[in-house]
């Protein structure tokens, strides 16, 4: 007996300082036994934390709030966002109250000896905790059993976005937090000072957005495991237009105006019209496709810039259509003249050789292909159907044949050059007013 109480007390001259042993027992810190803290060591002595504080009694009320350290980046291609947080989590554990009015910081890493709420990110795609230097967690506690809880936590959450007037979107986003496996008989959430409770948002300075307002929530997710509580933030996020006019808008425009020029250079002028217009064409393609390339993903929306492209598209070639037209016309009047004017000078030639006779002989041969009904051909000018002694159907040809020569005079052309005349005064004119309706339909409906 006496040896034994001999070889105790050598054991305990050679431990270290933090394991020095008394008499009646040895303070270990080993993960499977209790830890002693300053000024209250027996302060977690049966505690259990695999058990909520109030179990089988009231819920736990957990205050929440938030820092946004910063959103790095709103990816409209994958609709979500990522963002850096510091959330901050308040609840009172009865079994950890102790006498005084101080407060401890603790160690992080002993949060896995204490009960803590089963918090999780709704919607979130991917997320991680910062461990850089060590976790950044940290554990407060207060005399009165108050344990702050704090985390800083980046994570990418989905984002629904409506891109029908992109860019002269404004977004709405949501980081919603809720409770994983207990419902609202276990755990109440709530935020700590409702829109107080959440700081720097209003700080952040984002590439191409701006933040109008945000607002907390207080709602209640039903599943089919129960009802949980659920906290919301959500934010508004509006667009800078400007990057967007300097970069599409102004471009486009002025590839149409660049193609009226074109109604200034004369019709005789084929290689410079004809290059004008390709030209601009082309130019207007590859800004459509470069503006899409960044949204590569998201083609089946319908975008307010799109339909401004396809306006302007649609103005550029419509100038060399109008060439093209204008020009047809031109040639087929130069065409239409040349035989009238060759026909004028044999008919010149031959009246001074003409003689009596052969102006009666011409005269009869006129008169009898007029009463000739049986050799009837319908020409390009109008002809009475309504006095020849012919079959129905045969009417009804020569009134249909009346009526398609009246409808292609009205859009006969007789003086070409007025195309481009006109072409000087519509095109811009309806081009100034399609951009008021579509400015005024994209920035107040």
């Amino acid at each position: 007996m006496f040896c034994r109480y001999f070889c105790f007390l050598s054991l305990c001259l050679f431990l270290p300082t933090q394991r020095r042993c008394s008499l009646g027992h040895i303070s270990d810190l080993r993960g499977g036994d209790t830890a002693s803290l300053p000024g209250f060591e027996n302060l977690t002595m049966g505690y259990n934390k695999y058990l909520r504080p109030y179990f089988g009694g009231e819920p736990v009320q957990i205050a929440m709030s938030l820092d946004i350290a910063s959103i790095s980046s709103i990816s409209e291609s994958d609709m979500d966002y990522t963002a850096t947080i510091y959330l901050r989590q308040r609840w009172t554990d009865p079994r950890l109250v102790f006498h005084g009015n101080k407060s401890f910081t603790l160690d992080a890493r002993l949060v896995e000896l204490l009960w803590v709420p089963d918090t999780y990110i709704v919607e979130s795609k991917r997320s991680f905790l910062h461990d850089v230097t060590v976790g950044n967690r940290l554990i407060r506690l207060f005399s009165n059993g108050t344990i702050l809880y704090a985390l800083r936590i980046t994570t990418t959450v989905a984002c629904n976005m409506d891109l029908s007037k992109y860019p002269m979107d404004t977004q709405t986003c949501r980081l919603q937090l809720e409770s994983w496996g207990y419902d609202e008989n276990d755990v109440i959430f709530t935020w700590l000072r409702g829109n107080d409770s959440v700081h720097g948002i209003e700080k952040l300075r984002l590439s191409q957005y701006t933040v109008e307002r945000y607002y907390t929530l207080v709602s209640t997710s039903q599943q089919e495991t129960g009802s949980y509580p659920r906290l919301i933030l959500q934010f508004e996020l509006r667009r800078n237009v400007l990057y967007f006019i300097l970069e599409t808008y102004v471009p486009s425009t002025l590839l149409v105006m660049l193609s009226w020029v074109s109604f200034w250079i004369t019709l005789d002028s084929v290689p410079a019209r004809t290059c004008i217009g390709v030209t601009t064409v082309l130019s207007m393609t590859t800004l459509m496709i470069g503006s899409r390339s960044s949204l590569s993903k998201t083609n089946c929306f319908i975008k307010a810039i799109d339909v401004y492209l396809g306006i302007c598209f649609s103005f550029i070639f419509g100038a060399l259509v109008e060439y093209a037209v204008a020009h047809y016309s031109s040639s087929q009047k130069c065409a239409a003249k040349a035989p009238q004017e060759g026909r004028a000078n044999e008919l010149t030639k031959e009246m001074e050789e003409v003689n009596i006779t052969n102006i009666l002989n011409s005269s009869i041969t006129s008169y009898k292909r007029k009463i000739s009904f049986t050799s009837i051909e319908i020409s390009s000018d109008n002809v009475n159907c309504g006095g020849l002694t012919m079959k129905t159907h045969e009417k009804i040809k020569c009134v249909l044949r009346n009526k398609m020569h009246r409808i292609i005079g009205y859009f006969t052309i007789q003086n070409p050059s007025n195309v481009d005349h006109y072409s000087k005064l519509l095109f811009p004119l309806f081009f100034m007013l399609v951009n008021v309706f579509y400015w005024a339909y994209y920035l107040y409906f």
